[in-house]
């Protein structure tokens, strides 16, 4: 049933999203709905705090290994993120959750804050492996990568949403790989192809 009301708040976005709506796909009454949910704002950000917590253990799982493989991961995550961006207008719930209602609702800020510190986090943890492998030089800032690999990945996402082409967003992923490292640079977004976005 969440994944029903998350599936709608997804696609319209917190604002376009009635109570009817969710009544009608839901198949509850208000009162059923209600008793179970809380009101709109609580099945917001129910929907909302199950799909972050989806996107950081993904995110995890991409990126964890040992060190020794640690720039093949981050190499797959850029380019992965560009495949993604580049075959789904559907779009990330938090980044239309971002747009919408950051700066807005409290209890949605802290769950943005703490869903883009953990995917930074699994980023600068394996740019570290990377770095004790050998592979990104151990004079470069980890932290300064990790930021940019995600804002670029979030970069293509919105891109993506708006009809950029794959050969844009494979420029984009060519450039933020080769600040790991030049050889990093040598991909193609068709080379790996992207996890399917989630409930899509």
């Amino acid at each position: 049933m969440l994944e029903t009301i998350q599936s709608l708040f997804w696609d319209k976005g917190y604002a376009a999203t009635s109570v009817d709506d969710i009544m009608k796909s839901t198949g509850l009454g208000k009162g059923s709905l209600y008793a179970a949910y809380g009101a709109k704002e609580d099945m917001y950000l129910l929907a909302f705090t199950d799909y972050c917590a989806w996107a950081v253990e993904d995110a995890k799982e991409r990126l964890l290994g040992d060190d020794e493989n640690a720039l093949a991961r981050l190499r797959k995550y850029v380019r992965a993120s560009a495949k993604g961006a580049a075959t789904s207008r559907r779009g990330c719930m938090l980044a239309k959750g971002t747009a919408e209602l950051g700066g807005r609702f409290p209890d949605v800020d802290n769950v943005i804050e703490k869903t883009f510190k953990a995917i930074e986090g699994a980023i600068l943890d394996c740019v570290r492996q990377a770095q004790r492998a050998g592979d990104i030089e151990s004079n470069r800032d980890p932290k300064m990568i990790a930021a940019t690999i995600l804002a670029a990945a979030r970069g293509m996402e919105a891109l993506g949403v708006a009809g950029a082409s794959s050969a844009s967003l494979s420029l984009v992923a060519q450039g933020v790989l080769s600040l790991l490292t030049p050889a990093a640079a040598d991909i193609s977004v068709g080379t790996d192809a992207a996890r399917p976005p989630r409930s899509s």
